[in-house]
């Protein structure tokens, strides 16, 4: 701690008798000079909380959160009648997809929405608001959520594969919105324009069995 100490204080402290005596044995400080004085330690400091009397009593330091674990990507669940799916996602590779698509699922956006597709060997789909209405079944598989992702994510890292699920898009990958199909096998010659923003980990039987008017339903695994 540093302390500051002007000359009229000290000159303020000494009789006059010693002064000249004094004088003659020190030279003059600049105004407002600054000294370094040693501090004395506070005798507290050494002695265990509550053993030194009148003191006051030190709390304890609380003890530190435990760290928690690190959340994996989020696991989409789908709810039908025929039985659960599971779908991790890849946040890694296709983080705007991930996000858009947990988003419209928490808004619950997707809930009593209807299969509109589904071709064996290749894909089965859903994700079209309009079929909530049996009336407009002739424009199902062209309606979305209004708002496109904007970006393309389509990844040399996650390609067509059994269980691989895709967004779909009407010609251009940035304007996929909330339609995915699942695949039942490899598709290749789909790789380089869909991106695969997730995999079923649970549930690929249930899939299969799937059919055009099913009722679905999706939420976030908790």
């Amino acid at each position: 701690m540093r302390r500051r100490i002007g000359m009229k204080s000290v000159m303020g402290c000494i009789p006059l008798g010693m002064l000249a005596l004094w004088l003659a044995g020190c030279s003059p400080a600049p105004p407002e000079a600054t000294v370094e004085e040693p501090i004395a330690a506070d005798a507290s400091e050494s002695v265990p909380t509550g053993a030194a009397e009148g003191a006051p009593a030190t709390a304890e330091p609380s003890p530190e959160p435990a760290a928690e674990e690190p959340s994996g990507p989020p696991v989409l669940v789908v709810e039908t009648a025929k039985g659960t799916i599971e779908i991790e996602t890849f946040p890694e590779e296709a983080p705007r997809s991930v996000e858009h698509i947990v988003a419209l699922v928490n808004r619950r956006f997707y809930d009593g929405l209807r299969v509109h597709r589904v071709e064996p060997g290749f894909v089965v789909q859903f994700g079209d608001p309009q079929t909530r209405d049996m009336t407009r079944r002739a424009t199902w598989g062209s309606g979305g959520s209004g708002t496109p992702i904007g970006v393309s994510e389509v990844s040399p890292l996650r390609t067509h594969r059994p269980g691989s699920v895709a967004l779909a898009h009407p010609g251009d990958p940035t304007r996929a919105d909330s339609q995915m199909y699942i695949s039942f096998g490899p598709q290749p010659e789909l790789d380089p324009d869909f991106t695969v923003f997730g995999q079923v980990i649970s549930g690929m039987d249930v899939a299969r069995t799937l059919a055009v008017n099913d009722v679905i339903r999706i939420a976030v695994k908790p």
